[in-house]
């Protein structure tokens, strides 16, 4: 597994254009890998962090990205070091329980809603930062981790087009992004976790978890 992060210039058209659309982002991302990427247990993941003056993608993935064309896009190619990419193999066999780590995730915090006997459950997302909370604390454990702290650093609400322009339809997508510290619990699953993606909407920006050390 690769994590790779690259600074995106936010004074080009490029980057306006990727950034109006998920939908477009994700392709993008995924251009940068050949076909057969993806597997059962890992998955090409994509996080955009907004910070006051900049603009940083991450990528979570099972080999190492070709970025050029994103950076021709919306990235700076006249940068000594356009982007970066660093192995997770040695990091994520050296999990252990009790370790304390820094975490950041964006997530799609949902619920399903039944319709009524014999009916599929309905995916609601929830609105309300106390309902986001609640949805992250109640699935740290099948996450392999427990919170000593976490806040929402970032609520959000996107709505883009999906599909062909003659069958396009819109796609509206709550997103809260969460930041504090974990103490590992079970360190298979929390690999699990960091690999897979955690929550619905991973195609669009969702789910990557990543993990720093304690200043």
């Amino acid at each position: 597994m690769y994590l790779t992060r690259m600074h995106l210039n936010s004074a080009r058209r490029g980057t306006r254009h990727l950034l109006a659309s998920p939908q477009r982002m994700h392709a993008a991302v995924l251009s940068a890998f050949p076909p057969g990427s993806e597997h059962e247990t890992a998955r090409v993941l994509w996080r955009l962090d907004r910070g006051v003056d900049k603009l940083t993608l991450y990528i979570s993935s099972p080999r190492k990205p070709d970025l050029t064309h994103v950076v021709e896009q919306a990235g700076w190619p006249t940068a000594p070091d356009p982007w970066s990419s660093a192995s997770l193999d040695h990091f994520l066999t050296g999990l252990q329980p009790g370790q304390a780590w820094r975490f950041r995730l964006t997530a799609n915090p949902v619920h399903s809603v039944r319709q009524g006997d014999g009916l599929r459950g309905k995916r609601l997302a929830h609105v309300t930062a106390s309902q986001q909370e609640e949805w992250f604390r109640t699935r740290c454990e099948r996450w392999g981790f427990a919170t000593r702290h976490v806040a929402i650093t970032d609520r959000r609400v996107v709505t883009f087009g999906r599909g062909a322009p003659s069958q396009r339809r819109k796609v509206t997508l709550s997103m809260a992004t969460y930041d504090g510290v974990l103490q590992v619990q079970d360190s298979a699953s929390l690999s699990t976790a960091l690999t897979a993606g955690l929550g619905r909407a991973k195609g669009y920006g969702c789910g990557l978890l990543t993990l720093a050390p304690l200043l």
